[in-house]
């Protein structure tokens, strides 16, 4: 037998006996269950591939791909060696030399656990695709029915049958209508509000868009309405829905960093090659305490290396590194992330992924989609007309509410108790002419049937009394010809009534009469049949679904019709006889259906306006109602012309990649119908490439691969699918697109904040490298030890930069143009100001440390108290040569009040043991200084004065829990030992305070100064 091509052709524009021909299968045989096991070896199972995740370990290693973690990395590679060196020289294995090591990898894997736990839960989208496949089908095999064939069996070839509630399994060529009509609910997948007529006839097009092959049904989608026979053509990965887990994939290994993802890598780079240089300067000026030479007839002779010392400068480097690189950065960033995440939720926005917080705040473009997120998905009459006293007058309704809710708006200006014959007339037939159903699922009205049935439902809240009145006893089926839908119904009196909805202009040609608002029938004529055309006509223009409303009573031989054993009964087996049944009709009046938007969208959209965002929608829904739908949110004017900012996807596509970016950059909205996924994508790849920073709306699978491509894709949480939410970054709870706004705000709030710790911890860092640089550049003992530094930027740096996370956001916040990615996160005077503000906290630390030494006392307060050894400035920097220093003695001392004293057997251990009161005054002064720095971060130019500390309390709690810790440190003996500090008496905290208090002062003058700076450029712009 000859093999069957594996590509997939074009079946939509193929007949069904083309079809079956290239297939080589009977509609009524199937093919033989030989033929299908050959089949599955060429094509394979009708499922979606399983991706193949990350293994642990490489997910593992990715953690360590950063510039600020390999620093780390290796500053603790180098430190464990050091310690290990120094514990072989000492003879002992203490574990306090290992702290650091450890501290910093415990840092390192607990970053890797979370990067990993985070990973982790990202990619599920794909498995959300598979849940959308159905299980078991009916297919013809072998000439007999398998009634449920497992989906994932089925092959190209196989005939399948689906009836009302199926899931369609393939994607497949429809090839006979076992009824009237057939409709499928694909919005999921094409993004159209109403289900899709479908159809056998051939469409001769080659290049159709998805929503224009009626003759095709796709895996994934649900059939409403109808049954039918259908060829399958595509499987698995082959069909629309494994097309759309493709571009997800692919969307996904296109995911760009965040903007301040972006920042802090550039910052990092900056700040390796900074430590680099500071720590070579740092070991190289200190080359003469460890290499020595002698000047002989012009050469340098006699080397003398000391191995120690080289290693004790090479340790003071890599203090240097610890004390460059923000470690607690990282966990503060995260934490308020994670604040930021509970007050969106708060709000109705679920935040999946913590940096998209920040990335809203910089959103430039919002790329929409219609149906769901700027529209509520449920269809709703908005408007109604009949006619009123006369023929030539026409009475028009509108009708108010926008869901399925029956409580959910009303009749405008119109009370119950005036209900006229056509009111009645209009009320029954949308009552019984009627096959769909609404229930509440808890939270949400639903509908079973046609949307647009249901929205008749909801207009008519007493439909079961119509319906007990009017019972329904035979159903006349749309169908395309006539484009009508009707029901007989036989009424209390016992006489039978035809009732007909259907096109306006088809039930008009239909229609001898017309029923006025008293009951009376006048013969149509002329003006009336022009009345009604031009009310028609003023509807569709607003992109309303039209459907008109008839009835007849005088039904000749179906009068007395009641069971299936009337004479007549034959007639209804026939759908061709249903027009002839269908004339001499009463024309009642119309109604107009939508999808109506959401009330709160205009004012969202008005507010984006004032933010500098701009808005496009981009739908799969056709190109008029679209635009009615954008002008109704006032994101076009109502005039508007519309030319080059109204497109289909297919005509955008067509054009000149030029024409496309010279649209796109544009001011103003846009909108895209009739848009494909691949569309999307495309029109969101553009923007990125543009500069823009886009998040995409959507709740569709079509939305899903454009979601996961976005900066940020936000997915409805109540009407959209799991694949869109599994894609998304943010989910909207209450499906509110102006959540989104607020969501924006939001962000661009904490990204304000970030800012603030950001630089805070920047600029304390600043001051503990100027600290070890003045001490490695003096030449005294170090001040400060590595895990010490480590201790400050984790633990005492961390609470109050988490704290300005919760500073009060500007009143004025979206009133501003959003910030450009380029904006540097530092600028030149920022830059400045911490350089300043880092040299006071240097020359803070280091200064304490040599007053302990050389003063008995500073500023009025006696540090010999202890009864510590005063020295020399000059002995305090040479205090390496402290062995060849003649008649040199060191007195112990007492710390903690008396109740312990340090003394040492070499005297020379006074600059090594004996340093621990210096050194301690030193950390306490930069614990001190950086507690109240973190009070100059609350404003970035505003005093202290018109931006005073209580406007965060809990700003003040986070300096109260740092003090804390610190002292938790000072005073608990096990602590005391592992950090290397001593207890303070109350007058060398008198003496901290004194010292780090300068650092507001200093502060508000560069403020101050800033401030005049700007206002200069304000007045030289103006």
């Amino acid at each position: 037998m000859e093999e069957i091509v594996e590509t997939p052709f074009k079946a939509w524009s193929w007949s069904v006996e083309q079809c079956l021909k290239e297939y080589k299968v009977k509609l009524d045989k199937g093919l033989s269950t030989y033929e299908a096991e050959k089949r599955r070896e060429t094509f394979g199972w009708n499922e979606l591939q399983k991706e193949q995740g990350k293994p642990l370990w490489k997910l593992v290693l990715e953690q360590f791909d950063d510039m600020l973690v390999k620093i780390l990395l290796v500053a603790a590679f180098i430190s464990f060696v050091l310690a290990y060196l120094q514990g072989n020289d000492a003879h002992e294995s203490g574990f306090e030399s290992y702290v650091e090591p450890f501290v910093i990898i415990l840092i390192l894997v607990l970053n890797a656990i979370v990067g990993v736990w985070q990973e982790g839960n990202a990619e599920k989208a794909l498995e959300a695709l598979k849940d959308m496949q159905c299980d078991s089908t009916k297919v013809l095999r072998d000439g007999y029915l398998v009634p449920d064939l497992p989906a994932r069996e089925l092959v190209p070839g196989d005939i399948v049958e689906l009836r009302v509630g199926d899931k369609v399994p393939a994607d497949m060529r429809v090839a006979v209508l076992k009824t009237s009509t057939l409709r499928v609910e694909q919005s999921s997948l094409t993004g159209e509000a109403m289900p899709v007529l479908k159809s056998t006839n051939c469409i001769f097009m080659d290049d159709c868009e998805l929503q224009a092959k009626e003759n095709m049904v796709f895996a994934g989608t649900t059939v409403v309405n109808g049954s039918c026979i259908c060829i399958v053509v595509s499987i698995g990965m082959s069909t629309e829905i494994g097309n759309i887990q493709t571009q997800i994939h692919e969307a996904s290994l296109e995911e760009s960093e965040t903007p301040l993802k972006k920042k802090l890598d550039e910052f990092g780079n900056r700040l390796t090659t900074a430590i680099g240089i500071v720590c070579l300067v740092v070991w190289v000026i200190n080359y003469k305490y460890f290499l020595s030479w002698e000047i002989v007839n012009g050469r340098p002779t006699n080397f003398q290396f000391s191995f120690d010392k080289c290693t004790y400068y090479f340790k003071i480097a890599i203090a240097l590194a610890v004390a460059a690189i923000p470690e607690g950065l990282p966990a503060v960033i995260t934490t308020c992330l994670a604040l930021g995440t509970r007050k969106m939720a708060q709000k109705n926005a679920i935040v999946r992924k913590l940096p998209s917080v920040e990335t809203l705040g910089c959103t430039t473009v919002i790329c929409s989609d219609k149906t769901g997120t700027l529209t509520t998905n449920q269809m709703a009459v908005t408007e109604f007309f009949t006619l009123g006293g006369k023929t030539t007058a026409a009475r028009i309704f509108q009708v108010e509410g926008t869901t399925y809710d029956p409580k959910d708006g009303g009749i405008v200006d119109w009370n119950c108790y005036n209900m006229d014959a056509n009111l009645q007339a209009v009320a029954e037939i949308c009552a019984v002419c009627n096959d769909a159903g609404i229930f509440c699922d808890g939270r949400l009205f639903r509908v079973t049937g046609l949307p647009t049935e249901a929205a008749l439902k909801v207009l008519v809240t007493c439909c079961e009394w119509w319906t007990k009145r009017s019972k329904r006893v035979a159903t006349l089926e749309f169908d395309r010809i006539r484009k009508s839908m009707s029901v007989i119904a036989r009424k209390s009196n016992g006489g039978n009534r035809l009732l007909v909805k259907g096109a306006v202009e088809s039930l008009l040609e239909r229609s001898s009469y017309v029923q006025l608002a008293d009951g009376s029938i006048f013969p149509i004529d002329e003006q009336c049949r022009e009345l009604l055309l031009t009310r028609l006509l003023d509807m569709s223009s607003r992109g309303l679904r039209c459907l008109g409303l008839a009835y007849k009573d005088d039904l000749g031989e179906f009068s007395d019709y009641y069971t299936e054993n009337h004479p007549a009964h034959k007639k209804l087996l026939d759908p061709s006889s249903y027009s002839s049944i269908e004339t001499g009709l009463i024309f009642v009046g119309a109604v107009g259906i939508r999808d109506p938007p959401r009330e709160e969208v205009h004012q969202a959209i008005e507010d984006c306006r004032g933010a500098g965002i701009n808005v496009m929608v981009i739908t799969g829904d056709n190109k008029s109602t679209a635009e009615a739908i954008c002008k109704e949110i006032r994101l076009f004017s109502e005039n508007e012309d519309l030319e080059g900012k109204s497109f289909t996807g297919k005509e955008f596509m067509t054009l000149s990649s030029a024409q496309q970016i010279d649209i796109l950059s544009r001011p103003g909205g846009k909108v895209f119908s009739r848009a494909e996924p691949r569309h999307k994508q495309d029109i969101v790849r553009m923007l990125k490439d543009m500069g823009e920073i886009v998040a995409m709306t959507g709740d569709g699978v079509n939305d899903a691969p454009a979601l996961k491509l976005a900066d940020i894709g936000i997915a409805m949480g109540i009407a959209g699918t799991e694949v869109a939410k599994e894609a998304a970054d943010m989910v909207l709870a209450d499906d509110n697109f102006s959540t989104i706004v607020s969501a924006v705000s939001e962000g661009r709030s904490i990204y304000n904040n970030m800012k603030s710790f950001i630089r805070y911890m920047i600029s304390s860092n600043v001051g503990e490298v100027i600290s070890i640089f003045l001490t490695a550049a003096i030449g005294i003992p170090e001040c400060m030890i590595p895990v010490q530094l480590l201790w400050v930027n984790l633990v005492t740096d961390g609470p109050p930069a988490t704290a300005l996370g919760f500073n009060p956001s500007d009143v004025d916040i979206m009133q501003k143009p959003p910030r450009k990615s380029s904006d540097p996160l530092i600028t030149s005077w920022i830059f400045f100001r911490y350089m300043v503000i880092g040299s006071y906290v240097g020359i803070a630390t280091v200064g304490v440390f040599i007053v302990w030494y050389t003063r008995a006392s500073f500023l009025g307060i006696n540090l010999v108290n202890d009864g510590h050894t005063l020295v020399e400035l000059s002995q305090l920097r040479n205090w390496g040569e402290c062995s060849t220093w003649s008649n040199f003695t060191a007195t112990p001392f007492t710390v903690g009040g008396g109740s312990r004293t340090i003394s040492f057997s070499n005297p020379c251990d006074y600059f090594s043991v004996g340093k621990v009161k210096a050194m301690t005054l030193s950390l306490s002064v930069l614990v001190a200084i950086e507690m109240f720095n973190s009070l100059n971060a609350l404003s970035e130019d505003n005093s202290l004065v018109r931006m005073p500390p209580w406007r965060n309390p809990w700003l003040l709690v986070a300096m109260s829990v740092s003090f804390g810790l610190h002292c938790l440190i000072l005073y608990v003996p096990v602590l005391a030992n592992v950090f290397g500090v001593v207890p303070l008496s109350l007058s060398e905290w008198l003496l901290v305070i004194l010292v780090s208090a300068p650092v507001i002062l200093i502060d508000e003058v560069l403020k101050f100064v800033g401030r005049r700076k700007l206002f200069r450029t304000k007045v030289k712009r103006s």
